[in-house]
């Protein structure tokens, strides 16, 4: 299906104001393609919809990759399991405590620990490493480490994590069938209902402009999302991975990735939507940038050692870090400020004014395969 470009007459800019402002059906192609006035439009509400729910204040977390051993087989990610010129890796406890413990800037309120879907590194790192921040710092926790047993969710939670990040990628059977996506779709799902039935705060994600997908297929996406008991949601650009089927294909639009952020902040006022690292890989020098101005209000400054950091291969080795320079210099260009809250606070003031209250364990009706 062709693009096609939303022609604005200068005098028609009222009108498409009002549209933006009141149109009950973001999901649409309308607001996916929308290019020009139309989009600047759409991404201007986005973000005032965004300060008018969080103010000026945009959290700040940081991430550790602390193991790229995987046991799934994305044909988008360069850690899957069939790479076998991977140097695979597992952190250090002591290594890491002392980075986390004594070297976090102080503007960061939350770690989100994270790895390739690979259980013994959970129980044998992750474990000790939350026990370790939990006694040691007040700072919020959140996981990203693929689907797990209920037991182990369990432990992660009593160590002291509170948000558990598990994107469901894509929202067509047949489609996460084809790119090999972690085990099964409705697997995928009903871990994400487990964890929040749980007590879990779960955000999900999915990628925009994976090879083949149509705009259909991508809004469908949205639809998904808002039915899943979830704080948060990103959207992540396609970045061609290295040692992967789809090395060759070309990366994902910049400006329907912006749409899609937009569209979900209209669509979800109250959710954590994250600016991600892979904006500036699709749009290099301001995608970043760009993400925070339709709504976006997280960002995550890159801590994961250098020595090993360049083997977390999500795309290709050469990212683009977010530093804490970097992190500062685009919430400023903006007219935003870190938040001096943690996201994990956030979700449980949310929950007890009953706004991200997480769904019981028998309202999930779940059966974890």
């Amino acid at each position: 299906m062709s693009m096609k470009r939303l022609a604005l007459r200068p005098n028609a800019v009222a009108p498409l104001l009002c549209a933006v402002t009141d149109e009950p059906r973001w999901a649409s192609l309308k607001w996916l393609t929308a290019r020009g006035q139309a989009q600047e439009l759409l991404h201007q509400r986005a973000a005032e919809l965004a300060r008018e729910r969080f103010g000026q204040r945009v959290f700040l977390r940081a991430v550790v990759e602390v193991s790229n051993f995987c046991r799934e087989n994305c044909a988008y990610c360069g850690m899957r399991r069939d790479n076998q010129d991977l140097a695979r890796f597992r952190a250090h406890h002591d290594q890491l405590a002392e980075l986390l413990i004594e070297h976090v800037p102080s503007r960061v309120t939350d770690i989100n620990i994270q790895t390739g879907e690979d259980p013994v590194a959970v129980r044998e790192l992750v474990l000790p490493l939350i026990r370790t921040l939990r006694r040691e710092t007040s700072l919020g926790i959140s996981v990203c480490l693929g689907t797990l047993s209920p037991g182990l969710y369990d432990q992660l939670q009593e160590a002291g994590a509170s948000i558990y990040i598990m994107k469901f990628e894509l929202a067509q059977s047949a489609t996460y069938e084809e790119m090999e996506a972690p085990g099964e779709l409705d697997e995928r799902l009903e871990h994400i209902r487990l964890l929040a039935g749980k007590g879990w705060y779960v955000s999900s994600g999915f990628i925009a402009g994976l090879p083949g997908q149509t705009p259909a297929q991508l809004l469908a996406n949205f639809g998904l999302a808002t039915q899943l008991p979830l704080v948060g949601c990103s959207v992540s650009p396609f970045i061609p991975g290295e040692s992967t089927p789809l090395a060759d294909a070309p990366t994902g639009d910049i400006e329907q990735t912006l749409n899609c952020m937009a569209i979900l902040r209209l669509m979800s006022p109250h959710w954590v939507i994250p600016a991600v690292s892979a904006l500036n890989l699709a749009g290099p020098g301001s995608g970043y940038r760009r993400g925070l101005g339709t709504g976006a209000n997280l960002v995550t400054i890159n801590l994961t050692p250098s020595k090993i950091r360049g083997d977390y291969l999500l795309y290709k080795r050469d990212r683009f870090i977010m530093t804490e320079e970097r992190i500062l210099s685009s919430l400023q260009a903006q007219g935003l400020v870190p938040s001096t809250q943690s996201l994990a606070e956030h979700y449980r003031l949310q929950a007890l004014e009953g706004q991200t209250t997480p769904m019981l364990q028998s309202e999930a009706e779940v059966a974890i395969r």
